[in-house]
């Protein structure tokens, strides 16, 4: 399946939640779940009125939400859902580790991009570093212990500039070390789940792939 090219508010609405989607346009009076806080197209207003959700309903949903929150495809998120289960511990905490240490994410958590998709674009367009080498991949697995940079020839971009900007008046995740003036973070631990700051219930879609 092809990658969702469509308006990223329609997302966010249709999970009923912000997924932070379009960086700092999320944190403002903007934001469309703010503004029309009920689902896309003209039934959206009266979806779910009087209805009960299914469990299937709710664990789709749930996946849904977190697949599109770190932006992957069915298939690649189905794919990274299974290569966790072959490790050993909490299925839905693996999951959500793995995605956290995806480099796209690894960037955006450390503030050089002000959304996953932006984070995306610098990466896939050849301006991010692991360990002193240039990786274009978004999909690619960051460890504890290693350095991931803007390149010097990329600090001084506007996108750059105007995300480190704003992400310096919050903290970073407490297993990432951030240096702003360089551009530079390390990944210094795996995160436990309590250290993710993401609203998901992982729980459901391990039941939902479960089945």
């Amino acid at each position: 399946m092809s990658r969702y090219t469509g308006p990223s508010c329609r997302l966010c609405r249709r999970e009923g939640t912000k997924l932070f989607l379009k960086g700092t346009r999320c944190l403002t009076e903007k934001c469309a779940v703010e503004r029309r806080a009920y689902a896309p197209g003209q039934h959206g207003q009266g979806t779910g009125r009087g209805r009960k959700p299914s469990e299937y309903s709710k664990q789709l949903r749930e996946k849904q939400k977190v697949k599109r929150m770190y932006g992957l495809t069915e298939g690649q998120f189905r794919n990274l859902f299974e290569s966790v289960t072959r490790e050993s511990g909490v299925k839905g905490t693996n999951l959500l580790i793995a995605l956290e240490s995806r480099l796209d994410n690894i960037v955006y958590r450390m503030g050089f991009a002000s959304s996953r998709k932006a984070a995306r674009q610098l990466v896939n367009h050849g301006h991010v570093q692991v360990n002193g080498r240039r990786v274009d991949i978004a999909s690619y697995h960051v460890m504890p212990g290693q350095e991931v940079r803007v390149a010097p020839a990329s600090r001084e971009m506007l996108a750059v500039k105007a995300a480190q900007e704003y992400a310096s008046r919050g903290a970073p995740v407490s297993w990432l070390s951030v240096d702003g003036e360089k551009a530079v973070g390390r990944y210094v631990e795996r995160p436990t789940r309590e250290a993710i700051p993401v609203n998901a219930q992982e729980q459901l879609i391990v039941e939902l792939y479960s089945k």
